[in-house]
């Protein structure tokens, strides 16, 4: 199965999202988005395809968060915010042909094996 992780290897959650995915016997495509964040579009449609709000998948708790004044702006200006400052995609965000989750708690990654 094709799977691919967006992944930071500094997160708990996503450590343990990672260890889950191998532990049901899969290798996945293992993404650090923060060195090579998804485009755009592909962030766009993954935040779609999980059922969030892109509100739903920033990371307002960042610092980088508040120093954009990010509170009160729209869709539009977050995707621009989160594609110029990856750290504030939340994570992981997991793809597979059944799905896509924002493996938080982690667990949800079962969802889509």
């Amino acid at each position: 199965m094709d799977i691919k992780i967006f992944h930071n290897s500094r997160c708990g959650t996503s450590r343990t999202t990672l260890d889950a995915i191998r532990e049901a016997g899969h290798e996945p495509e293992v993404v650090d988005y923060l060195a090579n964040p998804p485009a755009r579009e592909q962030l766009k449609k993954m935040i779609a395809d999980a059922g969030l709000s892109v509100r739903e998948a920033v990371r307002s708790k960042e610092a980088r968060y508040g120093e954009l004044g990010l509170d009160g702006a729209g869709d539009e200006a977050l995707l621009d915010a989160m594609v110029a400052n990856p750290v504030l995609i939340n994570r992981p965000f997991v793809v597979t042909p059944k799905g896509v989750r924002l493996c938080r708690p982690s667990e949800l990654v079962n969802e889509i094996l």
